[in-house]
Formats: C-alpha cells, structure tokens, sequence
C-alpha cells in the first residue's frame, strides 16, 4: 500500500508514521491487508531522523495545485490528513487558517476526485466546531455553531468530506478530536496549547501560566490513544460508516483544576506549585466555546476508545519524555 500522510512532521503526523512503519500494514478498501510499500511524508518542513526505505519525504505548499499533483498519483491507495493552522494563529490570520486549513483540504479532495481512484482518507476535526449554548454532554446529533475561524474551517471540511464520500470520490471518515495532550516540545499558537504546558513545563521545572479558569472543563486524549484511533478509523469499512463520516471521538472530560491535581498526585506539591493563573480573556473565549464532554455514542459503537484517568496520561508522558529540570 501507498501512504501519504500530510503534517508529516508534525507531533501526532510523525508518531502516525512511526507506528504505521512498526504495525507494516493495513486494509485496503476491499477489506485485504495489504503490506506497506511507501509512506510519503508530506510537510512545509522535512521529516527528519527516520531511516527507512519505505517514507520517501516530501516538501512544499499544500496550497499549490501543482505541488499537489506530484503528491496524490493513481497509485495513492490512503490519506491520512492532519496539516493545519493551529487555532489561535487562524483566528489572528484569516487568510492563512482559510488557505491551509480548508482551501488546501478542497484542492486535495478535487485532486482525488480527478483521478477517479477513491481512495480511503482520515482527517482530524475539532471540537471547534461547537459552540453556542450546549448541553453538559454532547451527543451526536448536537448542531454545529463554531464561534472561531479554525472551528468553522474544520467544519466546511467536514461537510465537504461527507458530501465527496457520499458521491463516491474518496472513502472518507473525518474524526473530531479532543485536545491532545501531553504534546512535548515548545508551546504553539494553538488556543490549547496551556492543557499540555501546565503539565509539561512544570515537569521540566518551569513556571507556567493557565489562561483559563480553574473550573474550565477540557474533552482530551493522550498522543497514544490519538493514534490508536486514527489507524482504528482507517480500518474501518465503508458499510460500518453508513450513519455518517464524521465521528466525534470519545475523550476524558476534566477540568483544568483536576488535571492539576493529578499532577500533584503523580509529581508532588512543588511540581503543581509551579503553575500560576493569569486568565487571557482571548482565550477563555475561545476554549470556553469549546464541549466539555461527549456522548460520543456512534464512536464507542464502531471501537474507538479513550483514556480514563488522567494520572495515567502524566505518567505516559514521563516514561516517554523523562523530566529535564531546568
């Protein structure tokens, strides 16, 4: 199988491609298993430090219509879609989120659809998409109002992958994410990015600050659990998707304030006590649109599954990225 994963070089797009070159397989749209022969890597920004013969990487603009010629061939048997602008940074540069998040997204879809081959496709959605007055719970037939650029982005995308879907252009399935964390590294310009600092940065014996009300309710999911998912949708068949190709995810609900206190009780007092509040009203704003939970029920029925206690997230986080005081 031909794989082409773009936001290559992302977090989550280089732990995909990781895991897809251990697992060394996946289902074709016939229901076969089928060896993986080629991941291309795509990305504004090369994939380094993965030597293997199987991921051929590949740079450039996902906006340009040329570029995306040389990427999806014939021979394109999967996509899995994760490039975008983060949240804040479509919010403060509308033709940006609009040129990568949703104008590259159709230029790829249109791109599938002139060859004819209908592939399979994965892509990430957001919670974004929500907003307005909502239910304590979500379900899935909650009407989307996203009160942000990004989350109406993630939207026309997810209707648009519906529509291409139900006319038979691609095999697509569009899974509305929670917000991912612990993500390492350096903060980004995603209105998110304080859920993975306020644990990440203390661990490393940095202050950080919370943007956010302490009683602010998060929908999350580890890295881990983000990419079992991803590749569980994948293996789906296209008549276990009949009911729809948009999936809200199911996802650990949990305010700020008890994601502290499992640091505390995973790292201890100092830890916790490094983090200070110092509430950003741009951000409340957007985060505060966002659900706090899901029902999540057509997710939970085709397999996907979530993290359940958010102690277990710290410590996958430490095992992987052991602390580095500064």
């Amino acid at each position: 199988m031909n794989i082409l994963v773009t936001g290559a070089a992302g977090f989550l797009g280089r732990r995909l491609i990781e895991t897809l070159l251990q697992r060394g397989a996946l289902t074709d749209r016939q229901g076969a298993r089928q060896a993986l022969s080629k991941i291309v890597a795509f990305d504004v920004v090369p994939l380094t430090g993965l030597d293997d013969p199987r991921v051929e990487v590949v740079c450039g603009d996902i906006a340009d219509p040329k570029v995306l010629e040389g990427l999806v061939t014939a021979e394109t048997d999967s996509v899995f879609h994760l490039a975008a602008v983060v949240s804040s940074q479509a919010e403060q540069d509308f033709e940006l989120g609009m040129r990568i998040n949703f104008t590259a997204t159709q230029q790829l879809l249109e791109r599938i659809r002139s060859l004819g081959t209908c592939p399979k496709w994965v892509m990430t959605s957001s919670v974004a998409v929500f907003g307005g007055q909502l239910p304590a719970q979500v379900e899935d037939h909650q009407v989307w109002a996203p009160q942000s650029s990004y989350g109406t982005q993630k939207a026309m995308n997810d209707l648009l992958l519906a529509d291409y879907s139900r006319r038979g252009f691609v095999d697509g399935r569009s899974l509305r994410m929670p917000t991912i964390v612990v993500r390492p590294g350096k903060p980004n310009l995603a209105a998110s990015s304080f859920a993975s600092g306020i644990i990440r940065e203390p661990l490393n014996g940095q202050e950080s600050v919370c943007p956010v009300s302490l009683e602010t309710r998060l929908w999350l999911m580890s890295p881990a659990q983000a990419i079992a998912n991803l590749i569980h949708g994948h293996e789906l068949s296209a008549e276990q998707l009949q009911p729809g190709r948009v999936i809200n995810m199911p996802g650990l609900s949990i305010t700020v304030a008890d994601m502290i206190d499992a640091l505390r009780r995973t790292a201890g007092d100092e830890v916790a006590h490094r983090i200070r509040l110092g509430r950003n009203p741009a951000i409340e704003k957007i985060v505060g649109s966002w659900p706090g939970s899901f029902t999540a029920t057509y997710a939970k029925k085709l397999g996907f599954t979530a993290d359940h206690d958010f102690a277990d997230v710290i410590g996958q986080f430490i095992a992987e990225y052991p602390p580095q005081p500064s």
